[in-house]
């Protein structure tokens, strides 16, 4: 089968190769997956460049945990009924060397959710990683049903899933964007208000909140921890799964005297049962008509290098996946 694989960390250009290697076999509990689309985080984009210094935990890895395609093959105590299903999968590279850059890939049943008819293999493959962070980064601190949630971010990944969860989930959500051309984007996926994350945006919150935002959404924790505490009610939270700065500093005391709490959150080590009710209320965003991400590119597997790279240093903003 065709498959790309990289065994040694480094730029894209130099690492990545795309060749032939044997098919993977579904062991007990597992089923294989013919790969249509492989979708791309950044966090894929940090394992290959060794960004937090783990170095290769393994001799030869297959890139990318998120992908979408058909079961053709089930292991010893896995069902005949999944054998053809239209299925996405979550953290095929996760703590494993065999990612989703390649024609096959197995990975356990409790990792694979079956398709709604109306969301396509791209839109499966793009959900995986920024789908169940952004589950957890609305529910962490519990209910949010008839709250204000603020989604720092929100035209990205994780925000524009934060965004439209939040909304499901009964909460009256204000989101911040770079550039008022995401506004429409943003507010199809079920933001209430969308707002300019500059200067002015404390003034702008409070106006819409006055008595302060009671749960926010995280993208860059270390820019952005100041703004938040002034914009948090008494006993509001943060859940944050990203930072501009790898040490940031955390003013102890305005969090104390406000009881905030604080969640940091990493979506390879979500308990399992979090992981399956991200994906159900992921799938039931698509059942009740949203749209998903836009794809602004589509790249096959042959030139993974350059995929990487256009994540990497994006163009325009919207999503990059591999075509099998």
């Amino acid at each position: 089968m065709r498959a790309a694989w990289y065994e040694k960390q480094g730029p894209a250009g130099e690492v990545l190769l795309v060749g032939e290697i044997p098919a993977p076999t579904p062991g007990p509990g597992e089923v294989r997956m013919h790969i249509a689309v492989s979708g791309i985080n950044p966090g894929d984009i940090k394992k290959r460049q060794d960004a937090f210094g783990y170095g290769m935990a393994y001799p030869r890895v297959i890139p990318h945990s998120d992908g979408a395609g058909q079961v053709d093959q089930v292991g010893d105590g896995v069902s005949s009924e999944w054998l053809g299903r239209r299925v996405w999968c979550y953290g095929a590279q996760s703590y494993r060397p065999f990612g989703t850059a390649a024609e096959y890939t197995v990975v356990p049943l409790t990792h694979v959710v079956p398709m709604p008819e109306n969301m396509s293999m791209e839109q499966g493959a793009c959900l995986g990683i920024p789908g169940i962070t952004s589950h957890r980064a609305v529910h962490a601190a519990g209910s949010v049903k008839g709250r204000v949630v603020l989604v720092q971010g929100g035209a990205g990944a994780v925000g524009l899933c934060a965004v439209q969860l939040a909304h499901n989930a009964g909460a009256y959500v204000v989101a911040t964007v770079r550039s008022m051309s995401d506004e429409a984007r943003v507010r199809g996926a079920g933001a209430d208000e969308v707002l300019l994350a500059n200067e002015t945006l404390i003034e702008r919150v409070r106006a819409i909140t006055p008595d302060g935002v009671d749960h926010i959404v995280e993208v860059a924790f270390g820019a952005n921890i100041a703004t938040d505490i002034e914009l948090l009610a008494l006993g509001g939270s943060i859940a944050t799964y990203a930072t501009n700065t790898a040490e940031p500093g955390i003013p102890f005391w305005p969090l104390v005297f406000k009881n905030i709490r604080l969640f940091f959150l990493g979506s390879d080590d979500f308990p399992s049962e979090v992981k399956m009710e991200a994906a159900r209320d992921l799938n039931a965003a698509f059942e009740a008509g949203w749209m998903g991400f836009e794809i602004v590119e589509r790249i096959p597997l042959a030139q993974i290098a350059k995929a990487h790279e256009l994540v990497e240093h994006p163009i325009r903003r919207g999503r990059v996946v591999v075509t099998l």
